[in-house]
């Protein structure tokens, strides 16, 4: 398993490698790994850090990492974690993601006024050493809503802000709800919403942007250039402990420290991350190549022994997942446009897909227990939201055939693969991503266990397809796609907005029903304040999705990191870190 780390900010789009076994199969099929992992601490040993040395950090991928350095823009894990060691967010949080007053700004809600006050504190930086000013807060909504950005960060969770959707249709040249009162170079900035939602004092929650982009820096930039400018792909600004140095494309970055930091100087001199691909990871932890690296979980047994490492882990928010495409994303609306009649319309025959998948099988032979089944899409990690009464899709070939039975895929005599309803011949094309050596068999064996159900099932292209194209593919409805293996690395607000809403650009399946649209207003009503209330509608909410099964939960896994044992003051906890990385100031060498 590639180890992705949350942002907390909002949801990422992840490589298969996220959650898939990678490196050499296993014959074992213990608990093994799974035991280790629970062992492991979430951080490192907390001490005084000597200041200087250098680091360098290993990002697993079999792709390029695209490069756009811009919260508003990018919705890449990899970017993200290329970004990381300067690019915070406003808000620092507790270890149930609540936000708190710690970090660069401070956060007051007003329920009554139906207002959020932040205020950027005093000599938090930008790395050209000009303050972070209210501007910067309120442009990064401007690049979100204006439609000449492209930016894919614009939901209906955000435009409850007031104005928002005005501007975003070019009726108006300001957001008349983002309100400066000490003006643009002030640091203060009044958000005003229609509805006050349950989630907002939660980061990750999606109804406010938790990030500031450098206004003095990239006005002169038109927003239909701002994703491929220099500015933003080769000489980003952030206001966090490091400042990017060296960048060769796609490939590595090098990042010093920012003078200008709001939290005084960070420890180490430099970091360096460079992409390697998956296939290496076991090997350079046993050669000790680099000081942070994740664990591929396949590759567990060979190297857990390895001195000189310590290893922590956690189970991150995130999920893979199987998506069916029943619609297509109308630009004019900027909704959802359902299709009744898609080939993969028919409930029964997405469900019969879940039943015939052999997810627990796979991840007891390839991460010896390391990666488990996801029975539903709100993550245990969310406590009583989480509804365990839901069950997922076990393995069921009888059932798979008794649902596709029942709706009318029937075989005619002498054929392998049923007919759709109307008698016709049917072929279901999957698109899948590569990621990880082990992957292409994980995917043959799903396509063996729908033959087994009298499926025909091909992968779109032919082969697996590399994420960014795979993305690509999703986002822009490709017809040669319908049915897709995507993975989410999630905000930590369980708010379902963003990914499922009918609004949201994110809903890759393009399902938009009037019985989701409702239980997802009533999860986020005034109501929904009253917390017994809210936790009903969650569950209802995964009760509609687990029958429709527009997506099917596939898994998640333990992730480990093998860290340099001389380096210190490395943790998970979510009031340890920020926008879902490490605080990469405290981190250094013992003394």
């Amino acid at each position: 398993m590639k180890r992705r780390m949350l942002g907390t900010f909002g949801v990422l789009l992840a490589g298969a490698a996220l959650l898939a076994g990678c490196g050499k199969s296993s014959s074992s099929s213990s608990n093994s790994g799974a035991k280790d992992a629970k062992k492991f601490p979430e951080a490192t040993a907390t001490a005084t850090a000597k200041k200087g040395g250098s680091i360098t950090i290993a990002e697993e991928s079999d792709t390029p990492v695209k490069g756009v350095f811009l919260n508003e823009l990018s919705d890449s894990q990899y970017d993200s974690d290329f970004m990381s060691f300067g690019n915070e967010t406003l808000f620092a949080t507790d270890d149930q993601y609540k936000i708190t007053n710690k970090g660069a700004a401070t956060f007051k809600m007003d329920r009554k006024a139906k207002t959020v006050t932040i205020e950027v504190k005093k000599g938090v930086k930008w790395s050209d050493g000009k303050q972070v000013t209210a501007k910067d807060v309120e442009y990064s909504y401007e690049i979100i809503a204006n439609k000449a950005s492209q930016s894919s960060r614009y939901t209906s969770s955000l435009a409850d802000i007031v104005g928002l959707a005005e501007y975003h249709e070019g009726k108006s040249k300001k957001i008349s709800g983002i309100e400066m009162p000490d003006g643009e170079n002030g640091r203060k900035v009044v958000l005003h919403f229609k509805e006050m939602k349950p989630g907002m004092t939660q980061s990750g929650n999606g109804f406010f942007w938790e990030c500031a982009a450098p206004y003095h820096y990239l006005k002169d930039v038109p927003f239909s250039k701002l994703q491929s400018s220099d500015k933003v792909r080769k000489n980003p600004l952030f206001f966090g402990a490091y400042k990017l140095s060296k960048l060769v494309r796609g490939q590595s970055a090098t990042w010093v420290r920012n003078p200008y930091y709001y939290r005084g100087k960070a420890k180490l001199d430099k970091i360096t991350i460079s992409v390697i691909s998956p296939n290496s990871a076991s090997q350079s932890i046993k050669s000790k190549k680099f000081d942070i690296i994740d664990v591929v979980n396949s590759q567990w047994k060979e190297v857990k022994g390895t001195k000189g490492y310590n290893f922590v882990a956690q189970i991150p928010l995130s999920y893979s997942y199987m998506g069916f495409k029943v619609g297509k994303w109308d630009k004019k609306t900027g909704s959802v446009k359902m299709n009744k009649n898609s080939k993969m319309g028919n409930r029964y025959l997405r469900q019969a897909m879940g039943y015939a998948m052999n997810v627990d099988e796979v991840n007891q032979h390839y991460t010896q227990g390391l990666s488990f089944r996801v029975k539903t899409l709100v993550p245990e990690a969310f406590g009583d939201f989480y509804d365990k009464s839901v069950k997922g899709f076990p393995l069921n070939i009888k059932k798979a055939n008794a649902l596709l039975d029942k709706a009318g895929y029937k075989k005619k005599k002498g054929e392998t693969y049923r007919r759709d309803p109307n008698g016709k011949k049917l072929t279901i094309h999957l698109a899948a991503m590569s990621g990880s050596p082990n992957q292409e068999a994980i995917v043959q064996n799903y396509l063996q266990q729908w033959k087994k159900i009298g499926l025909h099932v091909t992968l779109t292209t032919g082969r697996l397809i590399e994420f960014n194209s795979f993305y690509d593919k999703i986002q822009n409805d490709d017809p040669s796609v319908d049915v897709f293996m995507g993975a989410w690395s999630l905000s930590s607000e369980p708010t379902q907005d963003d990914l499922y809403g009918p609004k949201a650009p994110y809903n890759y399946e393009r399902f938009a029903t009037s019985e989701n649209t409702k239980l997802l207003k009533e999860m986020s009503s005034d109501k929904a304040f009253n917390h017994s209330y809210r936790v009903q509608k969650f569950h209802e909410w995964q009760q509609y999705m687990q029958k429709e099964a527009f997506v099917i939960p596939l898994k998640n896994s333990y992730s480990i990191k093998a860290v340099d044992s001389k380096l210190i003051n490395l943790s998970l906890k979510p009031s340890q870190m920020n926008n879902g990385f490490p605080l990469w100031y405290k981190v250094g060498f013992k003394k």
